[in-house]
């Protein structure tokens, strides 16, 4: 009985921690601030010569 309260006891105390360390943006005076977007990484494709897509490791493929 101990052990399954143990366990349900930590199990609860790392979900209501979760929210907190979720937004950690502060601005220079220590106040909490909305943090600015991540832009999306734009995968790199490449074409070979005969114009179709193309590993860009390949000889004679270029980036598009």
């Amino acid at each position: 009985m101990r052990k399954i309260f143990a366990a349900v006891l930590s199990v609860g105390l790392l979900v209501s921690a979760t929210p907190s360390i979720a937004a950690p943006c502060k601005d220079a005076k220590g106040k909490f601030t909305k943090c600015p977007p991540s832009a999306p990484v734009k995968a790199v494709r490449c074409k070979a010569a005969n114009g179709k897509f193309a590993k860009c490791g390949t000889p004679g493929a270029k980036p598009v």
